[in-house]
């Protein structure tokens, strides 16, 4: 595998969802290193904190709408080159009980956290590939680990990104492109504003979902990460020599991700027995 530490200031990124958070701080991190950037949003104007230069190309992107990604994709290798770092990062949360949440909201999650992602991802591998170097980043999240009440199906996008990118990891590893997976725990980015949508249906019936729905802590604001810190970290492991395929970012994180693993190991070891007998040979 060609190190990533070999990605100098005329390799090209491309970060989605980079109007605010973690995207806008790494897309001015990336810019500030003196690497070439295509920094994307669902509405360009949202991107007018980057500078304009030739070496920076904001560009609008829906992830729902996969029709347009080839052209995206050739405006990025007109003017920056081919893409050699994909980091996917836009995606929302959805807060709401299981029984709360609409098909179209369900779908809606999916398709921007999941599918988009994936099928963006498929277009650019083959140009990785071909060049047998670079990466994807798959901003995942602490729901990718655990999933709390109220978050099923946004969990559900993130655990079906993780998922899918342990085995695009094994399938690109033999050409020279790393997959890593990012699980942030709570940032102060715009995922607690603007990101986050709530189910239009409330019963009001799930104490665990009301209680998060009204907690202080889940109010913008009020998280203990800090979005450039989480872009240095990001970029620290990505290009190190030996970049992990799972990158946990955030004190709370770390615990809770390690709790999960622990309590999972815990649990099949108690098991074990019942577990191992259903083989007959």
């Amino acid at each position: 595998m060609a190190a990533l530490t070999e990605l100098d200031g005329d390799s090209v990124w491309l970060v989605t969802g980079a109007s605010t958070g973690l995207g806008a701080a790494l897309g001015h991190e990336l810019v500030s290193r003196g690497h070439k950037v295509a920094v994307t949003a669902r509405d360009v104007a949202r991107l007018d904190g980057f500078p304009r230069s030739e070496r920076v190309l904001p560009a609008a992107l829906d992830l729902t709408e996969p029709h347009t990604f080839p052209e995206l994709l050739t405006q990025v290798e007109t003017e920056l080159g081919s893409v050699d770092v994909l980091v996917n990062n836009a995606g929302f949360g959805l807060l709401g009980a299981v029984e709360e949440t609409s098909e179209d909201e369900r779908r809606l999650v999916m398709e921007t956290n999941f599918f988009g992602p994936a099928e963006l991802s498929r277009q650019v591998i083959t140009g990785l590939r071909n060049r047998r170097r670079g990466a994807l980043v798959n901003i995942s999240s602490v729901s990718g680990v655990q999933g709390p009440p109220g978050s099923a199906y946004y969990a559900a996008s993130k655990h079906a990104l993780e998922g899918w990118s342990d085995s695009l990891r094994h399938e690109l590893a033999p050409f020279g492109v790393h997959v890593m997976v990012v699980e942030p725990g709570a940032f102060r980015t715009d995922f607690f504003g603007r990101s986050r949508v709530r189910t239009q249906a409330r019963l009001g019936i799930y104490e665990t979902v009301e209680r998060r729905r009204n907690s202080s802590a889940e109010a913008y604001g009020a998280q203990p990460g800090e979005p450039e810190r989480g872009a240095r970290a990001i970029l620290t492991a990505l290009l190190s020599d030996s970049p992990p395929d799972r990158l946990v970012i955030g004190r709370t994180a770390v615990d809770t991700v390690r709790d999960t693993h622990l309590a999972r190991a815990e649990e099949i070891t108690r098991w074990e027995k019942v577990s191992r007998a259903v083989d007959d040979r």
